[in-house]
């Protein structure tokens, strides 16, 4: 298999603190690579040493083949775009113009801005100014300015975050479309982890600035169990039960849990009864992203 990018025990210190610990991950050329992870995990950090935002403390990584001590890493990066944080927009411009300044600034041809307004979707938008867009229509045009030298490979850090259901929709295709209509590799991070699943070809689990799982979409749907997911009046009081019963469980808050051990819907139902505790719905599901990560690092914070 062919990789865009490959790092082997990537560390970074500040301090006492390793935001990467011997961090090794693999992306596959032509993947949509989702970085799962919580605040603090490590994600970011890792794109701003990618992108030559930090340098590493220790390890190394390879950018389409090239180590980054070779001196032609600079070369290979211009093949990356990247947004890593809020872009810089021009407010009274327009999208065109926006991008325009964008090629100047890098010295290239603007012959290409029509496609690329096109590919992200603001072809229509004219003259209108960039302090007039949605926060949607911003977010896209941030991907435009990456999409300006014509890159292989694209890093995105968070490009959903604040989107109304409409905005995630519109960068969700507009990111397929890029991945499989110009072979565009993108690795993202995100925290919404029900819209990462509907994007990722491959991810990568991180936890304390380590990688503790890699595996393709295939292999997370197969990993994925079912489960009978249970809103009751207490999980204090269902997990005191399923304990007794040596079931195997994962609770989400006050009300909900998933059951991963088959078992009688009525005996349980009259177990939890006798404790007090009523069930107000049960449903079988498939297990999530987002639970399945929990599963592997354990906990229930935000990722």
């Amino acid at each position: 298999m062919d990789y865009i990018l490959q790092t082997q025990k990537l560390c970074k210190q500040y301090g006492k603190f390793k935001a990467l610990n011997e961090l090794t991950i693999n992306v596959p050329k032509g993947s949509i690579y989702g970085m799962v992870g919580r605040n603090g995990a490590g994600k970011t950090t890792l794109i701003r040493i990618i992108t030559g935002l930090n340098n590493a403390t220790s390890g190394e990584f390879s950018l389409f083949g090239v180590k980054n001590n070779d001196g032609k890493i600079l070369e290979v990066r211009r093949k990356t775009g990247a947004v890593v944080e809020t872009p810089s927009l021009h407010p009274e411009m327009s999208a065109k113009d926006n991008l325009i300044q964008q090629t100047k600034a890098l010295g290239i041809s603007d012959e290409k801005l029509d496609d690329i307004l096109k590919l992200v979707g603001l072809a229509n938008t004219g003259k209108k100014k960039a302090k007039n867009f949605s926060l949607g229509m911003r977010q896209r045009l941030g991907i435009a300015f990456s999409l300006v030298g014509d890159p292989e490979f694209l890093i995105l850090d968070e490009p959903i975050n604040g989107l109304d259901p409409q905005g995630i929709i519109e960068v969700r295709e507009m990111l397929m479309r890029l991945n499989k209509e110009k072979g565009i590799t993108i690795l993202i991070s995100s925290h919404i982890l029900d819209e990462l699943a509907r994007l990722a070809t491959h991810y990568g689990f991180i936890e304390q600035g380590h990688v503790i799982k890699e595996m393709s979409a295939e292999e997370l749907e197969k990993a994925c169990r079912t489960a009978l997911h249970v809103n009751v009046n207490n999980t204090a009081m269902l997990s005191e039960v399923l304990d007794g019963m040596g079931a195997e469980y994962r609770v989400y808050s006050v009300n909900e849990a998933d059951i991963f051990t088959p078992m009688q819907v009525t005996p349980l139902v009259l177990a939890l009864n006798e404790k007090n505790c009523f069930v107000n719905s049960m449903s079988e599901r498939h297990e999530s992203l987002e639970s399945y990560f929990m599963g592997l690092v354990g906990g229930v914070r935000n990722v």
